[in-house]
């Protein structure tokens, strides 16, 4: 769920942050699940990457469309390669009352789709996409309610 779906009436965007964007249910993997069934939930569920967290919801990595690419390009099974062995270890991430402006700059720098969401204790709270800012400022900015 994402808190700007509900927003109501006209809000100041700029002051909105990663924890009202976020998706806060977000489907992760371990270091130890197979790359095919990460393959087979992206398609199904039309995401571009998986958090890849540990025992403790803790992130550890991410793997992208783009890693799964490369094992097929590399001529690998996906069934027979682990999350954790292509996973980009220590993704990007922001917390989540970091504000509006400041992931638009890091999503446009460092040319993301998405970015994670950790807290304190780098455990998993959510995933922001540039689609769930967009939204965000479409529904902050709505003049008014829509039913």
């Amino acid at each position: 769920m994402r808190r700007v779906e509900y927003l109501v009436g006209r809000h100041d965007f700029k002051t909105l942050t990663a924890e009202q964007f976020m998706q806060d249910n977000v489907f992760v993997a371990s270091p130890e699940n197979m790359c095919d069934s990460l393959a087979s939930a992206m398609t199904e569920y039309g995401f571009g990457s998986v958090p890849v967290v540990d025992d403790q919801r803790r992130v550890v990595g991410i793997v992208s469309e783009f890693d799964l690419l490369k094992v097929l390009l590399a001529g690998k099974d996906l069934a027979n390669v682990k999350a954790g062995d292509i996973m980009t270890p220590n993704p990007i991430t922001v917390c989540p009352t970091t504000p509006a402006m400041d992931i638009i700059r890091l999503l446009d720098e460092r040319h993301l789709i998405r970015v994670l969401v950790i807290d304190e204790h780098g455990t998993l709270k959510g995933v922001v996409a540039r689609r769930d800012v967009l939204l965000g400022f479409v529904n902050a900015t709505r003049k008014s309610p829509v039913f």
